[in-house]
């Protein structure tokens, strides 16, 4: 990550970001994150908003599109993997002023319309982790195994932290700077469980508020095949319990 921290540096020398970070990891999505940049506030909840896009390798121009939107950028020079790339964003979030980061995927899929829906909780004390979740909201997706697997992983992570949540599986999420400098985060993919099995171990608010999950603007998931998907969400599950539980 130590090349992306220097890229950073480079094109943004002294950043100070704003109170609300929009972190957006992205790999070969430059057709579609212009607009998702484009429908994130200015402003939410009374605290100013910055945009950080994470640029996982590729050579499709998207650091180009996001200069272009003002929006500040870190490059990383090959495709680490979307856990790499939102662990390399938190980290320059939390140093250079964040107190609330917002994650939203950039394929275009996430409504950044919820993003002050997801804030709230955190901004009034009710909550440190906030998750959207379609199944509380709406889900365009018409991918039958994909909608039965949001409700298995999401029975799974309850059953083994207690909690009572909806939906596990969306990457747009709110959290409190103080929650990523707790919880431990070493998946280069399929982060998302890990993140939420973490936080939860250790004692954090969780909450989910409702959104509406779009499809796909254009291109193809880089998630991979439903059974191979499946299959390494679980892992990730099982294997942070594990850790989280023997800690």
């Amino acid at each position: 990550m130590e090349l992306g921290r220097q890229d950073f540096r480079r094109r943004h020398r002294d950043a100070t970001l704003a109170p609300v970070v929009v972190l957006v990891a992205s790999y070969l999505e430059s057709d579609n994150i212009g607009d998702v940049l484009k429908g994130v506030p200015g402003e939410v909840c009374g605290l100013g908003v910055s945009i950080l896009v994470v640029v996982d390798g590729g050579e499709d121009g998207t650091e180009d599109v996001v200069s272009a939107m003002g929006a500040y950028c870190a490059v990383l020079p090959v495709n680490m993997g979307q856990g790499v790339a939102l662990r390399l964003g938190y980290e320059l979030a939390r140093s250079h002023g964040a107190r609330f980061v917002v994650t939203i995927d950039a394929d275009g899929q996430d409504d950044p319309s919820s993003i002050g829906d997801l804030l709230f909780p955190l901004v009034a004390d009710e909550a440190d982790f906030v998750i959207a979740s379609r199944r509380l909201g709406s889900d365009e997706s018409t991918d039958p195994l994909r909608r039965a697997g949001v409700i298995l992983f999401a029975t799974m992570i309850n059953f083994l932290t207690g909690q009572h949540l909806t939906d596990t599986s969306m990457g747009l999420r709110a959290l409190r700077a103080e929650v990523l400098g707790d919880v431990t985060l070493e998946q280069d993919q399929y982060q998302t469980a890990e993140l939420v099995i973490s936080a939860a171990s250790r004692g954090w608010r969780i909450t989910e508020r409702p959104t509406a999950r779009h499809a796909r603007s254009s291109g193809e998931s880089k998630k991979g095949h439903n059974t191979f998907f499946a299959l390494q969400y679980a892992r990730v599950i099982l294997r942070t319990w594990l850790r989280e539980h023997h800690r």
